[in-house]
């Protein structure tokens, strides 16, 4: 036994599979701790994940999305030549995942001041009743 509680064990919990494991998934990915990032909310339907990749181009960074898992990573080339006296600025590699809800989808990706910007949006959903119909068996 682990010890720890699994979710959505419940009766009347029914096809949380997928859930539980992007559960696992999102812990996993929040335990890593390079590059650090930001997450903020922008108006009421927007969120912004910001993460600071200082050094890294454009060409430098790939954002894809597959399915419902977006994934960030960044790949610098070595400077060869150079002798540092103190590198304290990371050029190592990374890859960042985050596992989006439902229906969030993502508007673009901007790189300014060192920051990658990556907003996100989720469309007003209107509320809908579906009545489903009894047959006679």
């Amino acid at each position: 036994m682990t010890g720890r509680p699994v979710l959505f064990d419940s009766p009347f919990l029914l096809g949380f599979d997928q859930t539980r494991a992007l559960i696992d998934r999102a812990a996993k990915a929040a335990a890593e701790s390079y590059p650090p990032y930001n997450v903020e909310q922008i108006g009421d339907h927007g969120v912004r994940i910001s993460l600071a990749v200082a050094g890294f181009s454009p060409d430098d960074l790939a954002i894809t999305l597959e399915g419902r898992q977006l994934t960030i990573a960044g790949k610098r080339e070595s400077a060869g030549d150079q002798a540092f006296l103190h590198r304290g600025i990371a050029s190592r590699g990374f890859v960042r995942s985050f596992v989006l809800a439902d229906g969030l989808e993502v508007e673009g990706a901007t790189l300014e001041h060192g920051l990658l910007h990556v907003d996100l949006k989720r469309p007003e959903e209107a509320a809908t009743v579906k009545r489903i119909p009894i047959s006679l068996g």
